[in-house]
């Protein structure tokens, strides 16, 4: 049907990624879920990840294309932007196409005559599960999809930088104590609605991500006190009364207006507040997205020892957890979350590194220790 893919990482994860979307559509069928979309078969998905890498590399007019490409026919894309001729799928006609498309929420759509692949088109509609790689920079590709229920954040499914082959794995949520967010990122949970506590999360996690700057977010419990032990007095930006402008937002009875509109005012207060991590010190959030300061710095509680280790893993292929001591995964930074979650275990800590990583902290009673879950594979 296609020619096959000269990209070598592309042969390898493709029939993988189609057994993740056979199982996925199989289940999902048998719910008698609607809106769903085609099963990409493997030569498919060789052939769109192998055109994706090659045009990644290239450049028009100075920039790396950055596109979202999803398989579909233009018949289930809601309404389409058609092309009145149908384009071959190569890295030329990709990175022609990339400055015009760029812009989130595009999706180059391609589908088949029942030989070759072609591009028919732009779409901002795509059905559940429907298979999408996006190229955010050269070499780097994440096979993704989307959600059933909720917005926001796709569902990660595979990472591909270069040679280097990251395929997402559910075995992390085994563990004791998983985060929330960790099982909304990877599609585990019940309906993830607009205003879901792990979904709001996950939006801020990724806003932090995308500043570039690094920073740490701490989310204690809401109507105490006890985390003040574990911060140095006085804190340079400590707010008074605290401010709610994201909590308002979440827990606002929401009235008859569109989608478009509380999905548009959420982004602009979850991106106010995760710019805040970019300054020097930490964050500090109740559980209800009250901001309570910013600028913070952390020191070990008087009535608690040093942390000495915890349990570290990410949820991909070969990530399984180990007990490490705090400073092998990170700078300060991460060893001062670790420490504030090993003093205040009720609290979260969220932690951006500069190099793109990024890490949750939490307690876990069942293991009596500080869990690390880097989870940056499903921000992407």
């Amino acid at each position: 049907m296609v020619n096959r893919a000269t990209y070598q990482a592309a042969k390898l994860v493709a029939s993988k990624i189609e057994l993740h979307f056979a199982k996925h559509l199989a289940e999902a069928n048998a719910k008698g879920e609607q809106d769903l979309a085609p099963q990409p078969p493997a030569r498919v998905i060789e052939a769109i990840l192998d055109a994706a890498f090659w045009s990644s590399l290239r450049k028009e007019e100075g920039h790396s294309p950055k596109i979202s490409i999803a398989f579909l026919p233009p018949e289930q894309a809601g309404k389409p932007l058609l092309f009145n001729q149908k384009l071959p799928l190569n890295p030329n006609v990709l990175t022609k196409l990339a400055p015009g498309v760029e812009r989130g929420g595009i999706h180059i759509g391609v589908w088949h005559d029942g030989y070759n692949l072609h591009i028919w088109g732009t779409t901002l509609n795509i059905p559940n599960y429907c298979f999408v790689v996006d190229v955010s920079e050269p070499a780097l590709l994440v096979i993704k999809h989307r959600r059933i229920y909720g917005f926001g954040k796709y569902t990660n499914v595979a990472v591909l930088k270069g040679d280097q082959i990251k395929i997402v794995e559910d075995k992390s949520v085994a563990s004791p104590d998983c985060p929330s967010m960790l099982m909304s990122l990877l599609d585990l949970t019940a309906h993830s609605y607009w205003n879901d506590s792990a979904n709001i999360l996950i939006q801020l996690a990724v806003s932090m991500r995308a500043h570039g700057r690094g920073g740490a977010l701490l989310v204690v419990p809401q109507d105490t006190k006890d985390w003040e032990c574990s911060v140095i007095q006085p804190i340079s930006y400590a707010l008074n009364p605290s401010f709610k402008g994201l909590a308002d937002l979440v827990h606002k009875d929401r009235p008859d207006a569109s989608e478009i509109f509380w999905q548009s005012a959420l982004k602009r207060e979850v991106d106010h507040l995760a710019g805040l991590t970019a300054i020097d010190g930490v964050t500090i959030i109740t559980d209800q997205y009250q901001l309570l300061a910013f600028g913070a710095k952390t020191g070990r509680s008087n009535s608690s020892g040093h942390i000495q280790e915890l349990s570290f893993s990410e949820p991909i292929n070969g990530g399984d957890a180990v007990v490490v001591h705090p400073a092998k995964i990170g700078g300060t930074r991460h060893l001062s979350a670790a420490q504030f979650v090993f003093d205040q275990r009720n609290a979260q800590a969220l932690v951006a590194s500069q190099d793109g990583h990024f890490t949750v902290y939490n307690w876990s009673p069942t293991l009596n220790m500080v869990q690390a879950h880097r989870i940056d594979t499903l921000l992407l």
